[in-house]
């Protein structure tokens, strides 16, 4: 079929009334005459007519003998997209498309009112065209009956499936009648639609292909353009001007990036809408509307518009933002170039994004043309350029304006008037922008400080005080006051305020960007000084906290040479005095100790101490934390005889029977003794024997005494088996801290639980 002289009358009707002459290739496929009745999966690029395509394809299964529907019941065809715009478009060409056989369609997307809905579905309607989402909430609440469906169509499925619809779709086709024809529309074909086709299609299903997947989008020509990170607002100026299209829309990766956008176009005098998720459906189809209607030629949007949406007379798509992989780049790019019409999509590349943007066009199989955005001279030659060739020349004069013009000619030399006509027809519009010169790719051009040239300073209500930094403070400067780096010199941050130089010749156009009040962002304005700021004049601010000393390490602590040793306490002087003092080796009496720290008695009144063991003590006061670990010395370095453990140069780590000694590694002689439990209780005998008042002692084992390394009459030390030779106490832990629970003083002796009274 290559026109549409097969279709119902009804239905050539609309088309010719549309302008359509003849179908496209995908229009031509779906519609073949054998494959009439069959599910169908078919894969076509974006703005190809498939919506019009599986319109006509379901003509027959929908139109009687006559072209027309019956009245409206349950519906007979169910369309599914995965956007609102999508759907709500779709719902349009079905409507003008079938205007003439009589048909009412009803909708279920997301964002509108469901009572509206409810009520719509129940009075009845032919095709029903839905969002996945509320689609399924309808059908799980028994609001739409879908027992007389005769075709469903799932248009975007890829799209559909990314967007995490696919238990959504399996639920609602598990509700449709089981005879119906499925036809599946994506754009490409991956694993997930290949298995929804296998599940939900029938074994007859027909694979159509259109396209050709080398040549991606011959109607649309791809140019790149490398910009300066701080031009690219600039560029999208400056391009809108160049081609000023009868409508383009501009694709952002954020919400922020598209309010930004519509707020600076909107001062820049273009009549601009945006389009993003956070808008209410209803802001979205006034958005769309006032496009279509041309009280709009610029939208900016996010990737919400890049599926489906059909926009009259687009002819310019520029990427603000990169688009994160080549699918979203040839679906944006795909709202131009539709249907036979010519589109140019543009991809503003920073200089550091030059090979992504490469990789995202190879991945895609395009070819694009690169360069540089038109400067503000190519953009007024332009201007002149489309004056001149303006239509509006050829056209005959009325009578009223033949005679205003008699009159201006009487009243202006020929010159005046076209000149005035050229400021006039400028300013209608908004001025072009100076570019800077992009950057090559990791190429930095140094810049000399005598090349600054005549400069300006000016005051920034920001210092300090207020965290102000260089590093953000250019970025804001070039943002909002229409500043080049170049044309920014020294920046002095002070207490504050911050002072900063700027270009002479610069200084006018940020006047004019500015306005009068010279105010940026969140209330920073700038001042102009009458010449070079005096640093030392400005408010220093408050002296910066002192900082808190650090805190020494043990063992950085070094004692004084002159300080005495320490002396011993009172109650234990005279047998400190008596005590045998820890001898060294003869080259430690020699050499000068380490650090040049003064000796330091060792014995009694001594405490284990990390530092001062590190510094050089002698080796046979120390406590060996692996070796012993403070409760004996039977584990010594240098074993000798049992129960004692011998130190280095035949001294003896612990005299046993040796009552001056401590009574472990540690301990600090001072404080007498505390009485046993049972003493203070008077359980035990006053003697010192723990054994329980009133029993007789048991004889040691013949043989055997009761200590071997201490004298017999000694008690034997708590949880030590009889014949054994009896550890020293551990009073008190490493370090000096007492032990919980143990005796404090010298003459205390361990106790022993006594025995279960019987």
């Amino acid at each position: 079929m290559q026109d549409f002289s097969g279709l119902p009358d009804t239905l050539s009707r609309a088309l010719a009334a549309k302008g359509y002459s003849a179908p496209t290739p995908v229009q031509q496929a779906v519609t073949a005459p054998d494959l009439a009745g069959l599910d169908l999966l078919v894969s076509a690029q974006t703005g190809s007519g498939k919506t019009v395509g599986f319109a006509l394809a379901l003509a027959a299964d929908l139109l009687d003998a006559e072209g027309r529907f019956d009245r409206p019941a349950t519906p007979l065809a169910l369309v599914i997209a995965p956007t609102r715009e999508l759907a709500m478009q779709v719902q349009r060409e079905f409507d003008w498309l079938f205007a003439e056989a009589g048909i009412v369609t009803a909708s279920a997307v997301g964002g509108m009112d469901t009572r509206t809905e409810r009520r719509a579905l129940e009075r009845g309607a032919h095709v029903v065209v839905a969002t996945p989402g509320r689609l399924r909430d309808h059908v799980g609440r028994g609001v739409i009956d879908l027992s007389d469906l005769k075709a469903v169509v799932l248009d975007e499925a890829d799209e559909m499936l990314d967007m995490g619809f696919a238990e959504d779709l399996e639920f609602i086709l598990d509700h449709t009648p089981a005879e119906r024809r499925t036809l599946l529309f994506s754009a490409t074909v991956p694993r997930g639609i290949a298995k929804l086709a296998q599940t939900y299609q029938k074994p007859d299903t027909r694979r159509i292909e259109v396209g050709d997947k080398d040549s991606q989008h011959s109607d649309i020509a791809y140019v790149a353009l490398t910009v300066a990170p701080s031009d690219i607002e600039k560029a999208i100026i400056n391009l809108l001007r160049y081609h000023d299209p009868q409508t383009a829309i501009i694709f952002a990766n954020t919400r922020a990036m598209v309010a930004r956008l519509v707020a600076k176009f909107s001062n820049r005098n273009f009549s601009v809408v945006a389009l993003s998720g956070e808008l209410s459906q209803t802001e979205r189809t006034h958005a769309l509307q006032a496009l279509r209607d041309g009280r709009a030629k610029v939208c900016i949007a996010t990737d919400v518009a890049a599926r489906g949406i059909d926009l009259p007379g687009l002819e310019l798509v520029i990427h603000a933002d990169l688009p994160t992989n080549s699918e979203s780049l040839l679906h944006r790019s795909g709202r131009t170039g539709r249907a036979g019409r010519k589109g140019t999509s543009v991809l503003i590349v920073p200089a550091r994004q030059r090979s992504k943007a490469q990789r995202l066009l190879k991945f895609a199989n395009l070819e694009a043309e690169w360069g540089t955005p038109p400067s503000a001279d190519e953009v007024l030659a332009r201007d002149e350029e489309r004056l001149m060739t303006d239509p509006a020349w050829d056209r005959p004069l009325a009578p009223e304006e033949q005679a205003f013009a008699e009159r201006l000619m009487q009243a202006q030399p020929p010159e005046k008037i076209a000149a005035a006509y050229l400021r006039l027809y400028r300013e209608r519009n908004s001025a072009p922008e100076i570019l800077g010169e992009a950057p090559e790719p990791g190429a930095r051009k140094p810049r000399e400080a005598a090349s600054f040239g005549p400069s300006t300073w000016f005051s920034l209500s920001l210092g300090r005080k207020d965290r102000a930094e260089p590093r953000w403070l250019l970025p804001m400067l070039c943002r909002n006051a229409g500043l080049s780096k170049d044309a920014i010199g020294a920046i002095r941050v002070q207490y504050q305020e911050t002072f900063i130089e700027l270009l002479s010749e610069a200084v006018p156009a940020m006047k004019a960007e500015l306005g009068d009040a010279l105010e940026l962002e969140q209330g920073a304005r700038l001042t102009e000084l009458p010449g070079a700021p005096d640093l030392d004049a400005s408010p220093k601010g408050p002296p910066p906290a002192p900082r808190a000393p650090s805190k020494p390490h043990a063992r950085d602590a070094q004692a004084p040479a002159e300080a005495p040793a320490p002396a011993p306490r009172e109650e234990h002087a005279d047998r400190a005095a008596d005590a045998p003092r820890a001898q060294t080796p003869d080259t430690a009496s020699e050499t000068a100790p380490k650090h040049d720290k003064p000796a330091r008695p060792k014995g009694a009144g001594q405490t284990w101490d990390r530092a001062k063991d590190r510094d050089g003590r002698s080796p046979d006061t120390r406590w060996d934390k692996d070796k012993g670990k403070g409760k004996g010395n039977d584990k010594g370095r240098d074993r000798g005889h049992p129960g004692t453990g011998s130190g280095p140069h035949g001294k003896p780590r612990f005299d046993a029977a040796d009552p001056s000694r401590p009574a472990g590694p540690g301990r600090k002689p001072g404080k007498p003794g505390k009485p046993s439990y049972g003493e203070a209780k008077g359980k035990f005998r006053a003697d010192g024997d723990k054994r329980p008042a009133g029993k007789p002692a048991s004889p040691a084992p013949e043989g055997k005494p009761r200590n071997a390394a201490l004298d017999p009459s000694q008690p034997i030390g708590p949880g030590r088996k009889q014949g054994k030779p009896g550890k020293p106490s551990a009073g008190r832990k490493p370090g000096g801290a007492p032990a919980r629970g143990k005796p404090r003083g010298p003459e205390a002796r361990p106790t022993r639980k006594p025995p279960p009274k019987r």
